[in-house]
């Protein structure tokens, strides 16, 4: 097994053991954010930062692939595509969110100079990764687009999230906007091919390839496994900063199963409803090709927001010090540039996910020297309130 592949390995046991411990051994507190929502308002604002335009563009590319690799082989492509995107992975997002709630507002490790600094070149990186990805697929989502086109769009999307990010309730309105639109796609797929209920519960039956082998899932199954893995560890630091400020009250271990079951719902029905399209051999609409490029497209631009917001804040680069037409041209300047000067790079988001996993490492080895700030955590269910 590659050096990388046990790192990577060893990373997850650790994050899904910690994940497992903090929710059963602080099971009775309350967990409240400085923008406390309902549980639905969180997971619409947990599903759309969190995922990007892969998540509708990649599963009908990467079926064949998962039918005809050995690796694979033991399990259905429909169960597999799952594995990658949902349930087990959303588990690093709990320990995250957790730790930004309960544990960091007493030791405030995120404000030791070098935390902070390799914390928000994480972000900052992978906000520009992910826009430069967006930007070398885009020929794959829509054929024929010139040169002009796809630039011009980049730059208007990371201009939509520097706007949205000005103000936290365009962020909420838009993970409301999004979510309810990637339902709609939802069922126009159903509908455009006469899709019911049966044959999308006889699609859904697949998923059972992944829970019957989910073991297999916390080890790499292949370099591209890997690459999925490293992106989960990537995101998950700064998205539990992001969404911790959303907790509305929820226990720990209920905040555990919410992320890993939420999620899943609506990934495993749209991963159904594509999984049908494959099995039958359905040849996508282009109406409904341009309708899965206008919800990924959303996607990508609620994760720019939310992570914009996120890392503005950190450096203290906010509307409120630099002024609404500074900060949006100084943040689009910058995301967009960096997206132009990773064409030049090497830079992959494996690189990324490691020096998170560095990053965690750096955290619990802190936490343990500190230990007995939080020896006297609140176990009576005392409210415990996210940093401002």
């Amino acid at each position: 097994m590659p050096i990388a592949h046990i790192i990577l390995t060893t990373a997850i046991l650790i994050t899904l053991a910690t994940s497992a411990f903090l929710a059963l051994r602080y099971r009775n507190i309350q967990l409240y954010g400085t923008e406390p929502s309902n549980l639905l308002a969180f997971t619409a604002i947990l599903f759309t930062s969190g995922l990007d335009v892969g998540l509708i563009m990649f599963p009908l590319t990467e079926f064949p692939v998962y039918a005809t690799e050995t690796p694979y082989g033991f399990t259905n492509p429909l169960a597999i595509e799952f594995g990658f995107w949902a349930f087990l992975v959303w588990g690093f997002y709990f320990l995250t969110t957790f730790y930004f709630c309960v544990i960091e507002p007493r030791l405030k490790l995120f404000e030791l100079w070098w935390v902070a600094l390799a914390n928000n070149i994480v972000i900052v990186a992978t906000c520009a990764f992910t826009g430069f990805l967006f930007l070398s697929y885009l020929p794959d989502y829509i054929a024929d687009i010139s040169p002009v086109a796809r630039y011009s769009l980049v730059a208007a999307v990371v201009l939509g999230a520097v706007l949205s990010s000005t103000d936290i309730r365009y962020v909420k309105w838009l993970s409301y906007g999004s979510f309810a639109l990637f339902a709609l796609l939802i069922l126009g797929l159903m509908a455009a091919n006469g899709m019911g209920a049966d044959d999308l519960l006889a699609s859904g039956q697949n998923l059972g390839g992944y829970f019957i082998n989910i073991d297999k899932f916390v080890s790499p199954l292949t370099d591209y496994h890997a690459f999925y893995l490293f992106w989960w560890f990537a995101w998950s630091i700064m998205i539990g900063q992001f969404v911790a400020r959303f907790l509305g009250g929820i226990r720990p271990l209920q905040l555990l199963l919410a992320l890993l079951i939420l999620p899943s719902i609506p990934i495993a029905i749209w991963f159904s409803v594509l999984f049908h399209y494959h099995t039958e051999e359905i040849v996508l609409a282009e109406y409904l090709q341009i309708s899965m490029v206008v919800v990924g497209i959303i996607f990508v631009l609620n994760s720019l927001d939310s992570l914009t917001r996120l890392y503005s804040e950190n450096l203290n680069l906010t509307v409120t010090r630099l002024g609404m037409p500074l900060y949006i041209v100084g943040h689009w300047g910058l995301l967009f540039g960096l997206i132009m000067l990773y064409q030049f790079t090497p830079l992959k988001i494996e690189w990324i996910g490691m020096v998170v996993i560095a990053l965690y490492g750096c955290i619990y080895f802190l936490i343990y020297r500190r230990r007995e700030v939080l020896q006297k955590l609140s176990q009576t269910g005392q409210p415990i309130h996210v940093q401002q």
